[in-house]
């Protein structure tokens, strides 16, 4: 030996792939009781996920898109889920952000915590738990969910037993994607499904699984072509409007919801309903409802065709359901309806579509969901509905 020593590579930085994600809106009301206005302080709030992707080392990304002065976040960690608020004992792994504990995230800002080892198969979910020392005031979230998350008073994140946390919500906080890493190069192979309530998928099981996401997951595992399949549904969410409610409107949020996901190939959008349906109404959460025509909606979609076009990836559109007894309902929005339809499946402009619509409807009255799939208000699908949306997509188009 001559003495001569060389100093050894950095490791590379890991690949990371979509695991689960989720878009976050303003802290509002509304829907189910949720903690977004009051926030945190000296609290532990435990969140579960399940992810459509798999790999050996996770890292997730905290948003404080909304929030007004800067949120401490005094630690955090990530562990494979055994049921409710339980976590298997032996994976739970401290989340460091820059090599510290803690974290502060500047209003309007994000971050994504250092990678932690943790292995994850596709359909398995993972428990992050977040610890408040301070106030955090309201908290950028997700309001529909249609998972349990759970909350006790301090620092509980080492809490092994699950009945500390003794309240629950069903929406997620601050928690806005989680990403992961198997040591292989990164894939673009990513669908994110974008849109309103369809998506999100109201009025599906609790802590289920039973969005039309999770059956197009579950039927591109099933047929050996598996994906990740990233959910970014808002129930209410217009494609013209902001709302305080139900989140920006899909122009302005598709970029950062969509295009910005890791190795995002391919989009299906369903979005358009609430935009005819508002103004059918006078309720306080559907301000803005202005009278929409075809055309501004028509408009609307070219914006998303052009942006996904714009960024290589492939574009689905997707048919408004019927909703033939619900309060929408009336003769012009079933007029806009069938005309916004008409459009979305014979102008070509979509690389593909996924008629919904004809895949749900009531074969004995076209204009409204077939009995079997309607949960009910005439409007959403049930679990069975969720899975025919599924059904309903060209995977190979994907």
């Amino acid at each position: 030996m001559n003495g001569h020593h060389t100093t050894p590579a950095p490791a590379p930085s890991p690949s990371w792939k979509a695991g689960w994600a989720a878009a976050v809106q303003r802290p509002s009301e509304g829907f189910h009781k949720n903690w977004a206005l009051e926030g945190f302080a000296d609290q532990t709030v435990r969140q579960v996920v399940r992810v459509t992707g798999s790999g050996t080392s996770a890292r997730i990304k905290l948003s404080h898109r909304y929030g007004s002065t800067p949120l401490e976040v005094a630690g955090a960690t990530i562990a494979r889920t055994d049921h409710g608020a339980a976590e298997y004992g032996g994976t739970v792994r401290r989340l460091t952000f820059g090599g510290a504990d803690a974290v502060r995230i500047p209003a309007g800002g994000e971050v994504y915590s250092d990678a932690a080892e943790v292995s994850v198969a596709p359909f398995e979910s993972l428990t992050v738990s977040l610890y408040f020392a301070r106030p955090t005031g309201p908290a950028s979230f997700h309001a529909q969910a249609y998972v349990t998350a759970y909350r006790a008073a301090g620092d509980r994140l080492a809490a092994a037993d699950p009945t500390v946390f003794s309240e629950t919500s069903v929406s997620w906080y601050y928690l806005a994607a989680v990403e992961l890493a198997d040591g292989g190069p990164a894939r673009d192979d990513t669908v994110v499904v974008f849109g309103d309530s369809l998506t999100d998928g109201f009025a599906s099981t609790i802590d289920g699984n039973r969005r039309y996401s999770d059956a197009l997951a579950e039927r591109l595992a099933d047929r050996g072509t598996p994906r990740p399949v990233l959910n970014q549904g808002i129930g209410g969410n217009l494609l013209l409007a902001d709302s305080a409610w139900f989140g920006d409107r899909a122009g302005d949020r598709f970029r950062r919801d969509v295009l910005d996901q890791p190795g995002v190939r391919s989009v299906v959008v369903l979005v358009g309903l609430n935009d005819i349906g508002f103004s059918e109404i006078e309720l306080p959460t559907y301000r803005p409802n202005p009278d929409r025509s075809v055309a501004e909606i028509i408009a609307g979609y070219r914006e998303l065709i052009d942006m996904a076009g714009a960024a290589g990836v492939r574009i689905t559109g997707g048919t408004i359901l019927p909703f033939k007894g619900s309060e929408y309902h009336t003769p012009a929005a079933e007029a806009k309806r069938r005309e916004v339809n008409d459009w979305i499946r014979a102008s070509g402009e979509f690389d593909a579509v996924a008629d919904f619509a004809a895949a749900l409807a009531d074969p004995a009255d076209p204009d409204a969901l077939a009995p079997v799939y309607d949960s009910g208000d005439h409007k959403h699908p049930d679990d069975a509905g969720y899975r025919a949306m599924a059904d309903a997509v060209d995977i190979v188009a994907l």
